[in-house]
């Protein structure tokens, strides 16, 4: 038997994904509020992944529900976060904003240039500048982070809000058709 499922190239199937996940999050039980606060969690918490090796993951089910947000809209978020590659984008950023909150100076800051040759024979200080260097990217993602999230909660708020009056206005709409089309002689 021959598939006619019809075939997308990559970015007709990024923007789809998008479309999807918008509809899906519009659609998700709760109201404007919770659905916000729960995209602006998932949405935050995905700045970071990076910078704490995806532990971030461990807590992220926790921190959604203590502060009551949407479940399926956070991780709507998160995989908004992800496709848009906004925390690969802004790690330079978020270690000069880390740098600059935290200033650490190190003896030796720069990487050498065969550091896992240095790691295997015993140098360990590859890994305290490693350490080092991922506080300033966690700083700063965090703080990038929370001001996404803190955006992206007015958004989605604002968004919601005018779907669901378009939603209104058209089923408004198509009840006054269905009247006017019984009330009317044949």
């Amino acid at each position: 038997m021959k598939n006619n499922t019809k075939k997308y190239n990559f970015p007709k199937r990024i923007s789809r994904a998008f479309r999807l996940n918008f509809i899906k999050l519009f659609r998700s039980p709760g109201g404007a509020k919770k659905i916000s606060l729960g995209f602006a969690i998932g949405f935050g918490l995905e700045m970071i992944v990076i910078s704490t090796a995806s532990l971030i993951y461990l807590l992220f089910y926790p921190i959604v529900r203590l502060s009551r947000g949407s479940l399926p809209a956070a991780i709507i978020g998160n995989v908004i976060g992800k496709l848009t590659f906004l925390p690969v984008l802004l790690l330079p950023v978020a270690h000069r904003l880390g740098r600059f909150i935290y200033p650490i100076n190190i003896e030796g800051a720069k990487m050498p240039h065969h550091a896992f040759k240095a790691i295997l024979s015993g140098d360990f200080q590859v890994l305290t500048d490693i350490l080092y260097g991922g506080l300033h990217v966690l700083i700063g993602m965090s703080i990038i982070g929370a001001c996404l999230g803190f955006v992206s909660y007015f958004v989605i708020y604002k968004v919601y809000e005018k779907q669901r009056e378009l939603r209104l206005v058209k089923r408004h709409q198509r009840k006054n058709n269905v009247s006017s089309l019984e009330s009317s002689p044949v």
